[in-house]
């Protein structure tokens, strides 16, 4: 069932001009792909399967959508390998800042490893600074086009290394200066979040925050450990947590059995960071009409809508929600009942996140609806998922 009919039309070009709110993209995953090979030219850096702007697109999207997240992570080679400068680094975060601000993006959180761009001679706190010169740049020359964007950065440990102490103490000792959280990612299978418990433990004594790649290529293990032992203020994908959801039929329609895990989840609004055309490119959903988040909507789970990895999956937030409307049926309010789980759920003050969504947020939809969109309507969970209710 489609959500009521609304004054604007929901299309692509229309989705392009609300206000959005992105809390799961990676910087290495983001590059513009003429950026990736002006870098490689400048740094010598030969390995590219190609340096046509095109081809090279099309071979980040195929090797995207293998359908395995093990290669999906190898195309990081290419990217990480071109990002080993304070010029490069810079240069990248603000043509992240740019181009989110551009696609109507007002808020973002985005995440990179520290430790994975030292191979050119630099330390992990310079990294971290030239990052957030080039968030401030990139946001500086939006704000001239007319765009307003604010972007908190998220410090990521590599789940198969043994950095995350240091990384957890960086996120901390920069959170002043931009830096909103602390992550680990990585091949989840072998990895568990507990390898890393001193790192969780150090920032939640510190009074910092913590979201946690968690119930994406591997199960409830996972996102159970990512939670109760590590204290994961939102989960990183989270789409297994249907794992512990079982459907049974009943007289109205399936009914939807929710476990002890899976409730928590819910009742305790723990925000998932979810990222339906990565996930279906990793094989984590079969397709989009599949992904589990229109179940997760339907049930009121908080769920978040995200890119993850723009350049590899060719995604922006307007396609993604865009995407969701169509293959769901949504409408306005469910749109901006994503984008308000997504701001509320940010690492940034209570006061600021309540301006973001009172000043912008909320004005920006009202704008589009002509004031009839507001929470989605309540209705049940069905084998199609309706908006949240």
């Amino acid at each position: 069932m489609a959500d009521d009919p609304v004054a604007v039309p929901v299309s692509r070009d229309t989705v392009r001009r609300a206000p959005k709110v992105l809390l799961h993209d990676h910087l290495d995953g983001g590059l513009r792909v003429g950026t990736v090979i002006e870098l490689a030219r400048e740094t010598g850096y030969d390995r590219l399967p190609t340096t046509d702007p095109d081809e090279l697109a099309a071979w980040f999207l195929g090797a995207a959508h293998s359908g395995s997240l093990v290669r999906y992570l190898e195309t990081f080679g290419h990217t990480v390998a071109v990002m080993q400068s304070r010029e490069a680094l810079a240069r990248v975060a603000a043509e992240a800042a740019e181009d989110l601000a551009a696609d109507g993006v007002v808020y973002a959180e985005v995440r990179f490893a520290p430790e994975l761009h030292v191979e050119g001679g630099l330390d992990v706190d310079a990294v971290i600074a030239a990052v957030l010169d080039g968030f401030r740049i990139g946001t500086e020359r939006a704000a001239a086009r007319g765009r307003t964007i604010r972007i908190g950065a998220l410090l990521t440990a590599m789940r198969h290394a043994a950095r995350s102490r240091e990384i957890a103490e960086l996120a901390v000792r920069h959170r002043d200066a931009g830096v909103v959280g602390f992550d680990i990612a990585g091949a989840e299978k072998g990895f568990p979040p507990t390898r890393h418990l001193d790192a969780f433990d150090y920032v939640r004594q510190q009074n910092a925050h913590v979201t946690i790649h968690a119930g994406e290529a591997f199960g409830l293990p996972s996102i159970w450990e990512a939670i109760q032992w590590c204290g994961a203020d939102r989960l990183g994908h989270g789409v297994r947590i249907v794992d512990d959801i079982t459907t049974t039929p009943g007289a109205d329609g399936p009914e939807h059995h929710i476990g002890r895990l899976a409730a928590y989840i819910r009742d305790m609004r723990i925000p998932l960071e979810m990222c339906p055309t990565s996930n279906v490119h990793t094989g984590a959903a079969a397709s989009l009409a599949e992904h589990p988040i229109g179940l997760l909507t339907a049930l009121r789970f908080r769920v978040t809508v995200n890119t993850d990895n723009r350049l590899m999956s060719g995604c922006t937030m307007t396609s993604e929600l865009s995407d969701l409307a169509e293959v769901f049926g949504y409408g306005w309010d469910t749109l901006e009942w994503f984008t308000v789980n997504a701001m509320k759920s940010s690492f940034i003050g209570f006061d600021e996140r309540v301006a973001l969504i009172r000043d912008v947020i909320r004005p920006g939809y009202e704008a589009l609806t002509g004031g009839a969109a507001g929470p989605p309507a309540r209705r049940p969970a069905r084998s199609r998922p309706a908006p949240p209710g």
